[in-house]
Parts: C-alpha cells; sequence; structure tokens
C-alpha cells in the first residue's frame, strides 16, 4: 500500500496528551512533524479529528440528543482550528471545511474545494462532522474519504491496532495483522461504528489502525508502512 491521498483520524482524548482535556502543544507539534514528512513528499492528507478532549456526547438526560451532538460538532471544529494553526506554524498550508457556515472561521466543504486545495498541496481539515446529530466522526471521516477518493482511512488511535477482545482486559487478547471488515462488523470489534463500517464495506474504502505513540507511526503509516492491523473491504 503506498497512499496517494489518505485521511486522517486523528482523537480529541489523543491530543490532549496526560491532561485528557484541551491540549498538548508537544503532542500535536509531533503529529504535525510527522505529517509535513509525507505533505513534503506529495502525499495528499486530510484530517478528521474527534471532539472529546472538550465533549463526550450526551452525559446528561437534561440535553437533548440533537444538542449534545452539535455541541460535539463544534468541539471537532475547535479542534481543527487548533491544529491547523500549529500546522501552519510547522511549515504547511492548512484549509478547514465544514459541512455548515461558520462566518470567516472555516469554509463550506465542496468536493471541488477540497480537490482544489489538495492539488495546492495544503492539509484539508474536515471538521463538523456530518453537519448532522445522530452521526459520529466515525461516520464523517468514512463519508469524506468515500467522497473524496482517498486510497484508505488512516485510524491513529491509543491502541496499536485491532485485537480480537479488549487488551486492556484480556492479557491473551489476539491482534490481528489484516482483517476483513466484513469481520469486523460480524464480530463487532469496534474499530469504527457500525454505520461507518457499512459505509466502508459498501464503498470498498480499507481502514489502517495503527498506534498514535508509536515513534513515527503516523509518518510510516502515510508511506503505507502499517505496524498495527489493515482492515480490507
Amino acid at each position: 500500500m503506498n497512499p496517494r491521498r489518505v485521511l486522517l483520524k486523528l482523537s480529541g482524548e489523543a491530543l490532549a496528551g496526560a491532561e485528557k482535556t484541551g491540549y498538548d502543544e508537544a503532542t500535536v507539534k509531533e503529529v504535525a512533524r510527522q505529517v509535513k514528512i509525507s505533505v513534503d513528499a506529495g502525499v495528499q492528507v486530510g484530517i478528521v479529528i474527534g471532539g472529546g478532549n472538550f465533549w463526550r456526547g450526551r452525559t446528561s438526560n437534561a440535553i437533548d440528543r440533537t444538542k449534545a451532538d452539535q455541541i460535539g460538532m463544534l468541539a471537532t471544529i475547535m479542534n481543527c482550528i487548533y491544529v491547523s494553526e500549529i500546522f501552519r506554524n510547522e511549515g504547511m498550508g492548512a484549509e478547514i471545511l465544514t459541512p455548515f457556515s461558520c462566518g470567516s472561521m472555516t469554509e463550506l466543504f465542496s468536493k471541488d474545494r477540497a480537490n482544489k486545495y489538495f492539488a495546492e498541496g495544503k492539509v484539508v481539515f474536515f471538521a463538523g462532522g456530518t453537519g448532522h446529530p445522530y452521526f459520529s466522526t466515525d461516520t464523517g471521516i468514512a463519508l469524506r474519504a468515500i467522497e473524496m477518493d482517498a486510497d484508505c482511512i488512516l485510524l491513529a488511535k491509543a491502541i496499536d491496532g485491532v485485537y480480537d477482545s479488549d487488551p486492556k482486559i484480556n492479557p491473551n487478547a489476539v491482534k490481528y495483522d489484516k482483517i476483513t471488515i466484513q469481520e469486523v462488523i460480524d464480530k463487532q470489534l469496534g474499530v469504527i461504528d457500525l454505520t461507518a463500517s457499512i459505509m466502508c464495506m459498501e464503498n470498498k474504502m480499507p481502514l489502517a489502525v495503527f498506534s498514535l505513540n508509536e515513534k513515527d507511526g503516523i509518518a510510516n503509516a502515510m508511506q503505507g508502512k502499517i505496524n498495527g492491523t489493515i482492515v480490507t473491504a
């Protein structure tokens, strides 16, 4: 696998570092350093970031699900504004696209606009999820990867691949080097949520799961060197 265009998913919690909330600038700068290696090599990079460092969904029955999801969408936009600025500071061009208008802070998503920025060698941040409640950022990245004809989705996680059970609970959990998205669905392995999994299966969008904490893990994955799990479609 030697990708031409990739979409990278980062968790908000991962960007927060040990504090688990807000941002850890050193962590974000390290992500930027690794992404720049591939951008300089001509790989077109899109990024989706979760909002978990600010908001973890509906945590109170006093908040309507739709409103909770809207807060989550805004959290992803805040993350993309912050991370894109770090990327620019590290010498990359970056643009933020959202499925709804955010004044002058972002631009409205269109495939043509995203392709224009990719052609200019810029990193494109897809913020705001799908723009609708009841859809996660997993579904958001699956949708954008399919729309943008990406070669694969890269999932940088706190865990170093896909296991048959939770390795934090089961010390004998077995890691898969390769697995199909159909198996992920059948075995309910939870790599991405069910909606996103079915979208990837139907549209033959492969994924790679690897550890964000591995040295040069992102840089290696963007060059097709996956030290984790490849999920085939």
